[in-house]
C-alpha cells in the first residue's frame, strides 16, 4: 500500500514539470518514412508483391490500412488498386493451387475420358443381341387389340369406350 502512495505522490510531483515541457515543445507529426518511394511500389504492386520480404509487405499493408480511412474520392488509382490487390490478390490463402497451362491439361484428360467412354459404349452395343420380338410395332399392337378382347381396363384403359390414347404401342417405326 505504501509503495502506491510513493509512486503516486512521485507522479503528483512530476506532472506539472511534465506538462510545462509538452507545452514548449514543437508539435509531433507523424510521416511516413515511404511516402515518396511508396508510389512506385504501389504502382507494381502485383507485380513485386512476391519479392516483397514479409516485414515490407506487413508495411505495405499497414500503409495501405492507413490510406483507406481516407475519403476514397480523394485516393488515386495506384492506391486503390493496391489496396485491392492486398486484400484480394492470389496470394497467400488464394493462392492458385494449379500451375499455369493445367487447365489445358484438364481439358484434354476430360476428353480422353469421353472418347475412351464412348468408344467402350460402342464396344459393347455392338456386341449385343437384336431387339426383343416384343419391340415390333406389330406385336405391341397385337397386344392391344387383345387387351380390348379380354375388356382389360374397362373404366378408363384401353377397353373403355371413346378410347383415343396409343395402348400398348410404343414405338415409332
Amino acid at each position: 500500500m505504501s509503495v502506491l502512495r510513493t509512486a503516486s505522490s512521485a507522479l503528483r510531483l512530476r506532472a506539472p514539470r511534465l506538462a510545462r515541457a509538452a507545452s514548449t515543445a514543437a508539435p509531433l507529426t507523424v510521416t511516413s518514412t515511404r511516402t515518396n518511394a511508396s508510389a512506385p511500389l504501389l504502382a507494381n504492386i502485383e507485380a513485386s508483391w512476391k519479392s516483397l520480404p514479409a516485414e515490407e509487405q506487413y508495411e505495405v499493408y499497414q500503409q495501405l490500412e492507413e490510406i483507406q480511412k481516407r475519403d476514397w474520392k480523394e485516393l488515386s488509382i495506384d492506391e486503390k488498386k493496391a489496396a485491392y490487390f492486398v486484400a484480394f490478390g492470389p496470394h497467400g490463402p488464394r493462392e492458385p493451387y494449379t500451375p499455369p497451362g493445367q487447365n489445358g491439361k484438364v481439358l484434354i484428360g476430360t476428353l480422353a475420358g469421353l472418347g475412351v467412354a464412348f468408344t467402350l459404349f460402342a464396344l459393347v452395343r455392338s456386341q449385343a443381341p437384336p431387339n426383343v420380338r416384343t419391340w415390333t410395332k406389330e406385336y405391341q399392337q397385337a397386344s392391344t387389340q387383345r387387351m380390348q378382347e379380354e375388356n382389360v381396363n374397362p373404366i378408363s384403359g384401353v377397353s373403355s369406350s371413346g378410347y383415343k390414347g396409343k395402348g400398348m404401342i410404343m414405338t415409332e417405326d
